[in-house]
């Protein structure tokens, strides 16, 4: 299965540097958890990860196509 199939999901994180400074709000796109984890750790080496969790993206009603827009477009000139 290629990345562009699997949707990705969004962690942020809490964590502490190696040198001891805590670093709050850390977003990163992953596949699950564990590939998150593994980002964090490449970009912060020997860092503590205090807390992780999964964001929930706010839903749509519907997805944005191009035809949607350029309807909306053509409303907004009528006015």
């Amino acid at each position: 299965m290629s990345s562009a199939t699997v949707p990705m999901i969004k962690f942020g994180f809490k964590i502490r540097t190696r040198s001891g400074l805590p670093v709050d709000n850390l977003v990163v796109h992953a596949r699950d958890q564990a590939e998150a984890e593994k980002k964090i750790s490449q970009m912060y080496l020997h860092c503590e990860i205090l807390d992780c969790r999964q964001i929930q993206a706010p839903a749509r009603d519907e997805p944005t196509d191009i035809e949607s827009i350029i309807s909306l477009i053509a409303r907004q000139s009528d006015d």
